[in-house]
């Protein structure tokens, strides 16, 4: 019997499961670790966390499962993007990694636009506008701020392909999560020598390039010995955590979209060929399907924007033993109407990606009187991220992206009620699936590709994901959204300057 292991390098924790060639998982673990903050808006980990959490899950999923070595075929990695990992010639990691939500990187970001011609020609080159998570701003703060550290710096590593390192000793990275630094030729799926040459970067520092199904490599002897594995595992290239989670849910076709509510959220579509918004609201990355792309937008700050009410503003409810605050939270915010009496949030709790691209802008509750409670809070933070991810949405129509179908996943799905929402939100049904694992199901089943057990992703995607519900929206309150809409997306362009003023503060 062959199986797979999928992991995900996640921002609050990682996550490993085990499936047979079926796709049926067989068990699944979680490990988490902390986030540091040395100031506010800046973002850290430390890659040694990780490192155990992968090693401990992995394990677990073979004891829970009771898998034969020999039976375990190969390893998917996904993780969460932009983050870098600095490392010396020794192999050693000589800081703290900088994740995809720091802020701290705005004189860089200004810096790469300038030093590539402006905007435009950036654009050109990558894809993409210099956006405050990249990851080649953060190479620039560290030659910037830590020139020490830079010049002790021999390998720049995305956080999953760290853990390859780890358990293999290749240096490698995949063209999906490549696209997330900023330094890739997204059209030909190479690094950019043209804007590494004008940003003055040596490219023996970047890993080479591999198609997500590709084999990297197989265990070192150690680390086979120590995680139960035969050292004949391969791992295959595997997927950043967007375009991982986007395969775990099977959009690998045109004309079906997901709407991810994880700590971020992300709006995601499939594409036969690069498309760009010329206007840089949206990103253009390479897909984790072989030779195809993806067009997305990300709100920064999505199930964490409930997760940060519940956290900070509900203590009472997070510390009472036996309870679960989120049921408490659903089910006060259910009892108040759509549109919560006129109360707004925007979720811009770690400033903004898409469409704003504005790592100033800040979360705000507008509209609140006092008539409101805190089901009123809880369900205006839905809505807020609701609409956001409708902003993303709206562009793509926009842009005559076909969306026939959308596909709602990540751990803000578990909530009927912002199912509902989004539904209401988008004016379209919001569907989910039979898997519910997102990323490590999406990497488990390239690693199954990567052994030969499926031809492709697609055909793999076709023959283990299929949509078991679909909630239609609701005509009243699709048309109180409707309403709501273009006020919330005035809301920020009235507080714009505000927020740049605030940040200065």
């Amino acid at each position: 019997m062959a199986l797979y292991i999928g992991v995900d390098i996640g921002t609050s924790g990682t996550k490993s499961l085990i499936m047979d060639e079926q796709g049926t998982i067989l068990a699944e673990s979680t490990a988490e670790y902390p986030i540091h903050m040395p100031k506010p808006l800046w973002t850290e980990q430390d890659p040694e966390d990780w490192w155990q959490a992968v090693k401990k899950t992995i394990k677990s999923v073979i004891k829970t499962s009771k898998a034969k070595k020999s039976d375990i075929k190969a390893i998917g990695l996904s993780g969460q993007m932009h983050g870098s990992v600095f490392l010396n010639k020794k192999g050693a990691v000589i800081r703290p990694a900088l994740l995809w939500n720091d802020q701290r990187t705005v004189a860089e970001c200004e810096e790469i636009t300038t030093k590539a011609g402006g905007r435009e020609a950036l654009i050109k080159m990558v894809a993409n506008p210099a956006l405050t998570g990249f990851t080649a701003p953060k190479l620039l703060w560290l030659r910037n701020r830590e020139p020490k550290n830079y010049d002790a710096l021999t390998h720049l590593l995305l956080p999953k392909d760290d853990v390859r390192r780890r358990l293999t000793g290749v240096f490698a990275t995949d063209a999906s999560d490549a696209s997330g630094m900023l330094l890739l030729d997204v059209k030909n799926r190479t690094w950019s020598k043209e804007l590494l040459g004008k940003l003055d970067i040596d490219p023996a520092i970047l890993a080479p390039v591999f198609e997500s199904e590709q084999v990297t490599g197989t265990l070192l002897p150690d680390v086979a010995a120590e995680l139960g594995l035969s050292t004949d595992c391969k791992v295959v290239g595997g997927a950043g955590d967007c375009a991982a989670g986007a395969v775990g849910n099977g959009i690998v076709k045109q004309g079906v979209l997901t709407a991810s509510l994880g700590t971020s959220g992300v709006m995601f579509c499939h594409s036969d060929e690069p498309q760009y918004d010329a206007q840089g609201r949206l990103h253009t990355f390479c897909h984790a399907v072989h030779g195809k792309w993806h067009m997305m937008g990300v709100t920064l700050s999505a199930a964490g924007s409930l997760q940060w009410f519940v956290s900070q503003l509900c203590t009472e409810l997070a510390m009472k033993k036996g309870s679960d605050p989120y049921k408490t939270i659903n089910k006060e915010a259910l009892a108040v109407s759509p549109g919560s009496d006129g109360l707004f949030f925007l979720p811009y709790l770690a400033g903004e990606r898409s469409p704003h691209a504005d790592p100033n802008a800040r979360g705000c509750f507008i509209g609140l009187t006092n008539k409101h409670t805190r089901g009123h809070m809880a369900r205006s933070v839905m809505e807020g991220v609701g609409f956001s991810l409708r902003e993303s949405l709206s562009i793509l129509q926009e842009l005559q992206v076909p969306v026939k179908e959308i596909r709602v996943s990540g751990g803000g799905s578990k909530s009927p009620l912002w199912k509902q929402i989004l539904a209401d939100t988008f004016g379209q049904k919001a569907c989910t699936i039979n898997a519910e694992q997102g990323p490590a199901y999406g990497v488990a089943l390239l690693a199954a590709v990567g052994d030969g057990a499926y031809k492709n992703i697609e055909e793999a995607c076709k023959a283990t994901i299929h949509v078991v519900e679909k909630i239609s929206p609701q005509k009243p309150s699709q048309k109180k959204y409707d309403a709501a809409f273009p006020v919330y997306q005035r809301l920020y362009a009235s507080l714009k300057k505000n927020f740049a003023e605030i940040s200065q503060l």
